[in-house]
């Protein structure tokens, strides 16, 4: 009987041997087909897009509107820089651009009365050439009497005194267009002048205007310049690595804050070369965060 017992023992011994064999075999072929056909690995983290808060202008901090972890939505004010200093600038270009501007007004008015007098110019200058044609026809004629008394003076057919007084009308006319070219050249040259301080004016004129551009440019600048003492959130996200406070002195570019948006972010998994043999687009990805155990994600 005892025998009987023994071998059943040893059968049953040898079954579960054998059990733990199968299983330890299915176990291992399980093990080795999951390593052929998935990869793992612990160097993982998760990112995202992080946007650095720095101020475009210099100045002391006036007001610090959020705190870390605060969360923001796009354009709300994050700081305020003290904007003293450059409302003065701005003040200072505006009256800049004031008084550049009078100037300007000034130099057209000065333009339009020349314009004006030029008119006036012209008239003189076409009534002395109208006059020099008049003066030169009388005087032709008065060279035709003249040559008419000659010849009648020289039959004695008119005193001396009638030749004498057409001669002198003669003389006379030719003084008179004599004096009539004067007219006209005082006069053209008159016109030439004003054309001249003309062309100057409107040189300034120009000058001028690309003065008061440039100071409007200056304003537009220094205006701009102030709106920057105002920093606003770029993206809706949560504050992270504030480091500045109210009074702090701040200098253009320097990092104040970071605005983190927890709707776009994504895991960056490190694997050997070796790993991604297989490795395609569109696989399933099983995630485990350490943090939080009991939660597994996946994705594709």
């Amino acid at each position: 009987m005892s025998e009987i017992v023994e071998t059943l023992k040893s059968r049953i011994a040898l079954m579960i041997v054998v059990v733990f064999l199968l299983v330890g075999s299915l176990g291992f072929y399980a093990y080795i087909r999951y390593r052929n056909t998935h990869v793992t690995t612990d160097d993982a983290y998760v990112t995202g897009r992080i946007h650095t808060i720095a101020a475009k202008v210099p100045g002391t901090v006036k007001a610090v509107l959020v705190h870390d972890n605060q969360f923001v939505k796009q354009g709300d004010i994050l700081l305020e820089i003290d904007e003293k200093d450059y409302d003065v600038r701005v003040r200072e270009a505006s009256s800049s651009v004031g008084a550049e501007r009078a100037k300007l007004e000034e130099i057209a008015s000065r333009v339009d009365v020349a314009r004006k007098q030029l008119t006036e110019f012209r008239f003189r200058a076409e009534s002395a050439r109208a006059n020099l044609k008049l003066q030169e026809i009388n005087l032709r004629q008065a060279g035709i009497d003249l040559q008419r008394a000659e010849k009648l003076f020289g039959k004695k057919i008119i005193a001396e005194d009638r030749y004498d007084k057409v001669k002198t009308l003669y003389e006379g006319d030719i003084a008179q267009v004599e004096a009539a070219r004067e007219q006209l050249k005082y006069a053209e040259a008159a016109l030439e002048t004003q054309k001249s301080l003309i062309r100057q004016m409107e040189s300034a004129y120009a000058s001028q205007g690309s003065s008061v551009t440039q100071k409007k440019e200056t304003l537009a600048a220094e205006s701009l310049k102030k709106s920057y003492t105002r920093i606003y959130a770029p993206s809706d996200g949560y504050i992270t690595k504030k480091n500045l406070e109210v009074g702090n002195q701040i200098q253009a570019g320097q990092p104040l804050m970071a605005v983190v948006p927890l709707d776009d972010v994504w895991l960056v998994a490190n694997y050997k070369e070796t790993q991604l043999e297989r490795v395609k687009p569109g696989q399933k990805v099983v995630i485990d965060v350490d943090s939080y155990p009991a939660r597994r994600s996946t994705a594709r």
